[in-house]
C-alpha cells in the first residue's frame, strides 16, 4: 500500500483514539491486529473526513455499540486469534448485517473468495492503494445506506398494513392474489360495491396512489405467502 498521508483525529475523538459517531454519521470500523497498519488505515479514512472506530481484534469489534447510522466494516482476513470467515459468521449470528469489505494477502484469495460467497462485498488484495480502499468503503457506505432505507420503508409498510381493518386487510392480500373485485366480493361474501369500498380505503392508508402501488407493497411485506 503507497505512504499513507497522517491526518489529526477530529474533535470528537475519545481516548483510545476511536471517534464517537453522531447518529446517522457514516462510520467505518477498521479490524486489523497490526498496530501501524490498522494506524494508517485510520488516518487514511479521518484524512478523508470519515467517521472511524479502529479494533486490534474480533473480540472487540463483536462487543462495540453499534451506531444509528450507515457503515461498513474493513476487516482483515487473517488476524492471530480469528480468521475473517470466523469473524464474518459471528457478526451474521449476531444479526449484524453491516457490508464487510475483507483485506487479504495473495495466500489468502481462496479463502477470501468463500467470505464473498458468504455476502462480503469487496476484497482488497494487499499492498492496494489508497483509493482502492476509499473506492471500496463508498460503495459498501452505499450499500448500506440503500439497506437502511429498505428497512425503513418495510417499517413504515408493516405499521400502515397493521392500521388497516381485519376486512381491509383480507381485501388486500385477495388483491394481491390477482382476485377481481367481483371474486374478492363471493369469496367473502360482501356485494362488490362493499369490496370496492374497503380496497379504497386499504389503498388509502396504505399511501398507494394505483392498484400497481397497492400490489408492489403486498409483494414487499409477502402478503401473498403469508395469507395464502
Amino acid at each position: 500500500m503507497a505512504q499513507l498521508p497522517y491526518a489529526t483525529a477530529k474533535a470528537g475523538a475519545s481516548r483510545d483514539g476511536s471517534v464517537t459517531p453522531a447518529d446517522h454519521d457514516p462510520v467505518v470500523f477498521v479490524v486489523d491486529d497490526d498496530d501501524s497498519f490498522r494506524g494508517a488505515l485510520t488516518n487514511l479514512l479521518r484524512s478523508v473526513g470519515m467517521r472511524v472506530e479502529a479494533f486490534a481484534s474480533a473480540q472487540s469489534l463483536l462487543t462495540t455499540n453499534w451506531p444509528d447510522a450507515p457503515a461498513c466494516i474493513v476487516l482483515d482476513v487473517r488476524l492471530k486469534a480469528d480468521s475473517g470467515l470466523t469473524v464474518q459468521n459471528d457478526l451474521a449470528r449476531a444479526g449484524v448485517e453491516l457490508p464487510i469489505i475483507f483485506m487479504t494477502g495473495f495466500g489468502d484469495i481462496p479463502m477470501t473468495v468463500q467470505a464473498m460467497k458468504a455476502g462480503a462485498v469487496d476484497f482488497l488484495t494487499k499492498p492496494f492503494r489508497d483509493q482502492d480502499l476509499l473506492d471500496a468503503v463508498t460503495r459498501a457506505i452505499s450499500n448500506d445506506r440503500a439497506r437502511r432505507e429498505s428497512q425503513r420503508s418495510l417499517t413504515e409498510l408493516k405499521v400502515r398494513f397493521q392500521s388497516l381493518s381485519p376486512r381491509e386487510q383480507q381485501v388486500m392480500s385477495l388483491v394481491a392474489k390477482g382476485l377481481l373485485n367481483k371474486q374478492i366480493a363471493a369469496e367473502l361474501n360482501l356485494s362488490e360495491i362493499t369490496v370496492k369500498v374497503h380496497r379504497g380505503q386499504a389503498m388509502k392508508k396504505m399511501g398507494a396512489r394505483t392498484l400497481a402501488d397497492l400490489l408492489h407493497q403486498a409483494v414487499m411485506l409477502k402478503i401473498r405467502e403469508e395469507q395464502a
